[in-house]
């Protein structure tokens, strides 16, 4: 049985502040929770209605009830099983031939397929601003589908990054070149700016190459993508090269 502190942290976790206080985030179900077995991520324990179903002995498993499943639950629906987790400690990090870099992304569910995009393309590092939603927001977490213990998430000043970075920034713009006629360079660093806003004026400063996904519809009145799907489109192009 939880006790009323142990639910309070738990339910506390939805918050930054507190998964920096507590140095934890949570995982929900067993399907993300088995990604963690084959990850650096450490989990502290894990809280299951049916323990039996992951068979684990080298983590400590608690069984509880369904409805205090759903008192630390951030699901409308919660499923079988909550695994709490550490943070990963901060490493050294260097650049990558192809990475994302996301400026101001707001949206968590935006950031969780961006990064299940990342993982499906095979980029290994994301670059994020220092304003975008954090990685350990449970939606992030949920929307990865597990793809988040195989991307690496770094957090830093943008503007100074991109002046020293070796790799070509660029960025999407109505009147950039045609991804499909764009010749890419060996080096990477494409740029996704925040879902109403684009990227800051200093961010785009920095810019070295421009490109933009033509429409094809008669109506032409679509004014934008979503960030994460033209993120999708972007790099299903790019790797068609």
């Amino acid at each position: 049985m939880l006790t009323a502190h142990t639910i309070k942290v738990l339910q506390s976790l939805d918050k930054k502040k507190f998964r920096q206080k507590y140095n934890l985030f949570l995982v929900e179900g067993n399907k993300i929770i088995c990604e963690l077995f084959n990850s650096n991520f450490k989990v502290k324990e894990i809280l299951s209605t049916d323990p039996q179903k992951l068979d684990r002995t080298d983590i400590p498993i608690t069984h509880i009830s369904e409805n205090e499943l759903k008192k630390i639950s951030f699901l409308k629906t919660p499923k079988d099983s909550v695994a709490v987790c550490y943070l990963a400690e901060e490493e050294s990090w260097a650049d990558k031939k192809i990475q994302l870099v996301l400026d101001g992304i707001q949206d968590p569910g935006n950031l969780g397929t961006i990064i299940r995009l990342a993982d499906w393309f095979g980029i290994e590092q994301i670059i994020c601003s220092e304003d975008t939603v954090d990685v350990y927001n449970p939606k992030v977490i949920q929307a990865t589908m597990g793809s988040f213990t195989r991307v690496n998430l770094v957090y830093t000043d943008l503007v100074e990054y991109l002046s020293k970075t070796e790799n070509i920034n660029i960025g999407t713009d109505m009147d950039g070149e045609n991804i499909y006629t764009f010749e890419k360079p060996e080096k990477i660093n494409l740029i996704l700016g925040n879902e109403g806003n684009g990227m800051r004026p200093e961010t785009e400063k920095l810019l070295q190459k421009c490109i933009t996904i033509p429409r094809f519809g008669k109506s032409q009145s679509t004014e934008s993508l979503n960030v994460s799907m033209a993120a999708g489109i972007i790099l299903g192009q790019l790797f068609s090269k």
